[in-house]
């Protein structure tokens, strides 16, 4: 699952990075989270733009998305054969750009606490995405998104049990994007697990899951005084003597 990530990369970049018409104007992010705008790449008629989405993916035939539940991620083995996804996988492949990506997993310590995982082979990292636009009775419209996941490679293996597929190169990405000559058999052989050795992660502070938490810091590698603090925290606390009104009411 990929619920957490970041992105850096400045709107002149993303031109020449992934050849879009456009910029989008998108404050460097550190802690972009399911139900906010993010910016995904896509392609129409041979154009390529870059274009605000909601992450969650809502498909075009449900009635009310409030009884729907939120799907941030696809799973590439399945996308294609899910009512949800499939659609999408024919006709609407979209690209999303990342700096890197957090997941959680109990340390050495016993402490649960959150990783962020970037690639060694470039500083953005391209996600495989799916995107819809969902049309309300009232004439509105909202444009969603989620991201394809796949097994994870062997070094992510020991953090988490899936990660994002990773478009490796131009030409992946090209093909991705590409609905009109790349089928779905096609698009479900680029979405796969990135090569061993690829990867790499460190530990970073607790405040990344907050919501509302932002800036570099979230990113930071963890320090020996903030593990010690969080593995201080994380013990369970003795309960107060005096009785079960104490332990009820205190």
């Amino acid at each position: 699952m990929c619920g957490r990530y970041a992105f850096l990369l400045p709107p002149e970049a993303m031109i020449a990075l992934f050849k879009v018409l456009n910029e989008v104007d998108y404050p460097p992010r550190y802690n972009i989270t399911p139900t906010q705008p993010i910016i995904a790449i896509v392609e129409r008629q041979g154009r390529r733009t870059a274009e605000l989405f909601r992450w969650g993916l809502v498909p075009g035939w449900v009635k009310d998305p409030r009884e729907f539940s939120l799907l941030i991620n696809a799973r590439a083995e399945t996308m294609a054969d899910k009512p949800s996804f499939r659609d999408a996988v024919r006709n609407s492949r979209c690209v999303v750009p990342a700096t890197g990506y957090f997941e959680w997993m109990k340390g050495t310590d016993g402490v649960r606490r959150p990783y962020y995982i970037t690639s060694n082979e470039t500083e953005t990292m391209a996600f495989a995405g799916l995107y819809s636009t969902w049309a309300g009775p009232n004439g509105e419209e909202v444009d969603t998104v989620c991201i394809v996941t796949v097994d994870p490679n062997l070094e992510i293996s020991g953090v988490y049990d899936r990660m994002p597929a990773i478009l490796r190169g131009q030409a992946a990405i090209d093909g991705w994007l590409n609905t009109r000559d790349v089928d779905i058999r096609g698009a479900v052989g680029l979405a796969v697990s990135p090569p061993q050795g690829t990867m790499t992660y460190h530990p970073v502070g607790k405040a990344v899951g907050r919501a509302d938490a932002e800036g570099p810091e979230l990113i930071a590698p963890l320090t020996a005084e903030q593990a010690a603090e969080e593995a201080q925290s994380a013990r369970p606390r003795k309960k107060a003597a005096g009785g079960s009104q104490l332990d009820l009411f205190g």
